[in-house]
């Protein structure tokens, strides 16, 4: 897979998301299905996305012991998403155990990727609440080549560390960026953000962008001009 633009559906019920996507007549966005409507609708929604012919990053951030995540990423590997992901402060071994559990019998799986740290968080916040004293940079560099050392297929990260995270992995291994932003638009309870065309240019593989399109006066056309400042 190319670099692409990834929408985050974060909406409540299916009727939400169903008539957002239904704006869609030409091109059929890569969706992003995080907790709300997974919790809200169960996996028959991730059946019902994929059936309309949509790439599919399953958002639920597993973190658990090794043994819960293998079980789990072996149900989460029948619901033939694209990508799905968990938490790589669980340990290497929950990501190892991870990726063996969402491996199929005949060797197929979904691309793995972990969370280093959430855009929402920063240095400050870090210090205070998770006790962690390391630069910001530096743990989310630490998570992603522990990630990488247990064969994960890439992190999620913010676009501003998406170049240190290919030299440090390698240009194969993913980096997918939320806390995009337009230029002219709010960044609402993000802290560390970044415009396409700039997380274009520093090397992201694929941005998630939520409320700049799904809030947008005009859905298609927001989402448009996101690929064209990003992908074109």
């Amino acid at each position: 897979m190319g670099r692409d633009v990834i929408v985050a559906c974060d909406f409540a019920s299916k009727e939400q998301v169903f008539s957002f996507l239904d704006k869609f007549t030409e091109r059929k966005p890569f969706v992003k299905i995080g907790m709300e409507l997974f919790y809200a609708e169960g996996p028959e929604i991730v059946r019902e996305i994929k059936k309309r012919g949509h790439k599919i990053f399953l958002d639920l951030k597993l973190h658990d012991i090794p043994n819960t995540v293998k079980k789990s990423m072996a149900v989460l590997s029948n619901l033939d998403v694209d990508i799905c992901n968990l938490h790589a402060a669980g340990t290497k071994r929950m990501m190892e155990a991870a990726l063996e559990g969402l491996t199929r019998p005949d060797g197929t799986r979904p691309l793995l990727i972990a969370v280093t740290q959430l855009t929402s968080t920063d240095q400050e916040s870090m210090e205070n609440d998770l006790l962690i004293k390391e630069p910001i940079d530096k743990v989310v560099m630490h998570y992603a080549k522990c990630a990488a050392e247990a064969g994960l297929d890439g992190v999620v990260c913010s676009p501003l560390e998406a170049e240190k995270v290919h030299n440090l992995c390698g240009k194969e291994f993913l980096t997918v960026t939320p806390g995009v932003r337009f230029a002219d638009g709010d960044i609402g309870d993000q802290k560390r953000v970044m415009t396409p065309a700039q997380a274009k240019e520093i090397g992201s593989d694929y941005i998630v962008v939520g409320r700049p399109i799904t809030a947008a006066e005009d859905v298609v056309a927001a989402y448009n001009r996101c690929v064209a400042e990003f992908c074109d």
